[in-house]
C-alpha cells in the first residue's frame, strides 16, 4: 500500500487557482474521503493523484517518491470516475484486457481474468459491445470491472455511483466495498453512509482545507462540515 503526500501544491490556471498551497498526508490504507462546496478543488486533487492535472508549484509523492512528472500510466493508481474514463474504440473485453496487457500477462491468463471479473459484475454478454452501447450503469461496472484488475495499491473514486439508478448503484456498491479493501482509497462521495465510515475526512473550501479529522469529530468541532451534514446529503456532491 501507499503513503501519499502533498507538499504546499498549488494549481493555476492565469488567476484562477482551484487549489490553494494544500499540504497533507495519506497514509497507507487509509479510506479518505472529500467534502466540501461545488467547486471547492475536491476533483483537482484526485485528478493531480492520477497525473491527469499537472502541479503548478509544490511537491505530490507516493511512499516519498516526487510523482509531478509522472505519466498517469505509469502510476499504480487504479481510478472509477463519473465520466468513465473508458477507451471508445475498444470493446468491453478490450476495455478489460488493457490493465492485463500492460502488465504483459499471457493471453490465457488475460481471457480467464476477464470473463471471471464480467461474471462477478454481470458483464458477460455484453463483452463484444463497445462502450457507447452500454446504459450508463453497465459503463460504471465496466470501470470498477477495470479498476479490480489494474489491483493498484492506490484507488480513486470520483462521484462513483451518483448518477445510477438504484439498481445499478447496489450492483456498483457491493464491487467497491470488495475493491475499497487493503488499499489505500480516497473518495469524492455523494452517500453520507460513505462519509460517515471514513478513516479520515478532508473538508476543502475555496481549494483550501480547512478541516480533516473523523466524522464524529468534525460535527462535535461545529465547523463546515458539521453545517455540509445539517444542510442534507446533497450538499456533499460537487
Amino acid at each position: 500500500m501507499t503513503r501519499i503526500t502533498f507538499d504546499h501544491v498549488t494549481k493555476s490556471y492565469d488567476s484562477v487557482q482551484p487549489l490553494k498551497d494544500v499540504s497533507f498526508s495519506i497514509e497507507p490504507g487509509e479510506f479518505f474521503v472529500l467534502v466540501g462546496p461545488s467547486g471547492c478543488g475536491k476533483s483537482t486533487l484526485l485528478r493531480m493523484i492520477a497525473g491527469l492535472e499537472s502541479i503548478t508549484s509544490g511537491t505530490l509523492s507516493f511512499d516519498n517518491t516526487p510523482m509531478n512528472n509522472v505519466e498517469p500510466r505509469q502510476r499504480d493508481v487504479g481510478m472509477v470516475f463519473q465520466n468513465y474514463a473508458l477507451y471508445p474504440h475498444l470493446t468491453v473485453f478490450e476495455n478489460l484486457a488493457f490493465p492485463l496487457s500492460i502488465r504483459k500477462e499471457s493471453r490465457e491468463t488475460i481471457t480467464k481474468r476477464v470473463h471471471e471479473i464480467a461474471e462477478v459484475l454481470n458483464l458477460t454478454s455484453l463483452l463484444d459491445r463497445r462502450p457507447k452501447q452500454l446504459s450508463g450503469g453497465q459503463r460504471q461496472r465496466l470501470s470498477i470491472a477495470r479498476a479490480v484488475l489494474k489491483d493498484a495499491p492506490v484507488l480513486i473514486l470520483d462521484e462513483a455511483t451518483s448518477a445510477l439508478d438504484n439498481e445499478s448503484e447496489r450492483w456498483v456498491q457491493a464491487a467497491l466495498e470488495q475493491l475499497m479493501k487493503h488499499r489505500t482509497t480516497l473518495v469524492i462521495a455523494h452517500r453520507l453512509s460513505t462519509v460517515i465510515s471514513a478513516d479520515r475526512i478532508l473538508v476543502m473550501s475555496d481549494g483550501r482545507i480547512v478541516e480533516s479529522g473523523r466524522h464524529d469529530a468534525l460535527m462535535a468541532s461545529g465547523g463546515l462540515y458539521a453545517r455540509l451534514y445539517s444542510a442534507g446529503e446533497t450538499s456533499f456532491q460537487r
